[in-house]
């Protein structure tokens, strides 16, 4: 469990397990390779009476599909949450502990069904919302109004004082971040496109911050920890000033307070995706980064893990299915044009020689195992295709003694250690972590949205990595040439490049 001070998720992550079952006619997991062994079980079903969440992943992405399995949901003694046809996901809850069989048997060898299992340990403390099921494809659910947007609490989003674009922020002179990454320079050039949209797929925002409220979106935010059902309201932070943060460092505006985002002309919303334990359940991360799919935005900052696991093992039934709906939201994601960051994470640990993990399940308090790991375990959204793997430095450029990595795991490197940004309350803090290093990788990637507004995710990743700073590996530890290796992957990310300076 990383200190409040350096955490991926910056707050009590407190512990537990979870159960699943990958149904028989599913290809749910996968084993490790011959020279590694098997990763720890942990079984964590619930008794009869317990609401739990589950993740059923269909075979394929279909509305009939989709329909065909909301019925055998509540066949088998489920509610159907949310339905996200665009994945073949549905989100369901059960108080049976033979839903999982039951759904199974119910589906029989025909069954759409690919793999179905908890989404966590602990029992469902939200309850459960009415159902939001598929609807037939080009039927919205609904259309905000300008008089809902006024209700829920939307403002329209302004802009930094153009005039005055380049006096200092007050606080900016101890922002060691944005000059090592010449976003100072940068700005020199521009602060980004107002019509680029990054989302802040966090704990979430105060989008009242003065820091923030020039260029925060309120009705682009969205929370999504109604048991993974999207809500217009609700995406204020609660607990945890950990995504007010984040947006600080990507976008605060250049309007002569507080501090000076490294884009700070794009526009953020807020994307939250915990609830008041800050607690990253796979459910409210599909939820989150669907919604980003679908609402235009270009790029999602993710400096979280998902949990109950800290590693999801491909070679666990009851871990396989929550891994898999979220690796499915982040394709998505990628295929709809939003290219996504995400926090290596904070415990010094090689990703790619996997040892053990003493963390999981973490939310039962008490409830951890210190299980065998191997490298079929994955930190997601970290580890999965079609996000850019971030580490953290020092300020002497150096890789942060927190600081995660790993062989062919991390893309690119950024400033993560005593980084000042905004706060809720209207206030600013210092703080450090891989959590803190990715924003600074998502403002480059807005500034090359800004600059290349046709480049594809992929294409944008190549710049980044393109015009990343070389950094020569300092540690016995460290793998590779200073061109690419397991501390910086390809560099310290430069704003300056990506703006054509």
């Amino acid at each position: 469990m990383s200190s409040p001070a350096i955490g991926r998720r910056i707050a009590a992550a407190i512990a537990a397990g979870a159960a699943a079952l990958a149904l028989s006619a599913g290809t749910a997991t996968a084993a490790p390779s011959a020279d590694e062994p098997p990763s720890t079980p942990v079984d964590r079903s619930p008794a009869d009476g317990v609401l739990m969440s589950y993740a059923v992943n269909l075979k394929r992405a279909n509305f009939g599909q989709i329909k065909r399995a909301e019925r055998l949901v509540e066949s088998a003694g489920g509610t159907v949450v949310q339905s996200w046809p665009q994945i073949g996901v549905i989100i369901a809850h059960s108080t049976k502990a033979a839903f999982l069989a039951d759904l199974d048997r119910i589906g029989g060898r025909g069954t759409p069904v690919e793999s179905a299992g908890q989404t966590r340990t602990a029992e469902v403390a939200e309850g459960t919302p009415k159902g939001n099921k598929a609807q037939p494809p080009g039927r919205s659910k609904r259309s905000d109004t300008a008089q809902d947007q006024l209700r829920l609490g939307g403002y329209e989003a302004g802009r930094g004082v153009s005039e005055a674009a380049l006096a200092p922020d007050p606080l900016e002179g101890d922002q060691w971040g944005n000059k090592a990454i010449k976003a100072d320079q940068a700005q020199e050039i521009t602060g980004g496109d107002p019509d680029v949209l990054v989302g802040i797929v966090d704990t979430g925002v105060e989008g009242t911050h003065p820091d923030l409220a020039p260029n925060f979106r309120a009705d682009k935010s969205v929370s999504c920890n109604n048991a993974g059902q999207p809500r217009r309201t609700g995406w204020e932070p609660t607990t945890n000033g950990h995504g007010t943060h984040v947006a600080g460092t990507i976008a605060a505006a250049r309007n002569g307070v507080g501090v000076v985002g490294i884009a700070p002309d794009v526009s953020i919303a807020s994307i939250k995706v915990s609830n008041d334990d800050s607690l990253f359940y796979p459910e409210y991360v599909v939820c989150g980064m669907i919604w980003a799919a679908d609402n235009g935005f270009d790029v999602t900052n993710n400096s979280y893990y998902t949990d109950p696991w800290n590693f999801w093992c491909g070679d666990q039934a009851n871990q396989v299915p929550g891994r898999e709906a979220v690796r499915r939201a982040f394709e998505y994601a990628n295929s709809k044009g939003v290219v996504s960051a995400a926090a290596a994470g904070n415990e010094d640990y090689d990703l790619a020689n996997k040892t053990t993990d003493p963390v999981s399940p973490n939310d039962v308090e008490g409830q951890e195992v210190d299980r065998v790991i191997n490298n079929n375990c994955l930190d997601i959204p970290a580890e999965l295709e079609n996000v850019v793997t971030v580490s953290a430095l020092n300020s002497d450029i150096t890789k942060a003694y927190f600081s995660n990595y790993g062989e062919n795991k991390i893309e690119v490197t950024a400033p993560g250690q005593g980084i000042v940004s905004t706060y809720p309350g209207g206030r600013y803090a210092r703080l450090s972590g891989t959590s803190m290093a990715t924003p600074h990788v998502s403002g480059v990637l807005a500034l090359l949205k800004s600059t290349h507004p046709d480049a594809k995710p992929a294409e944008l990743v190549k710049l980044l990595r393109e015009q990343a700073t070389d950094l020569p590996c300092d540690d016995e530890r460290c793998v590779g040439t200073a061109a690419f290796n397991s501390f910086y992957g390809d560099g310290n990310v430069d704003a300056l490049k990506a703006v054509g300076g």
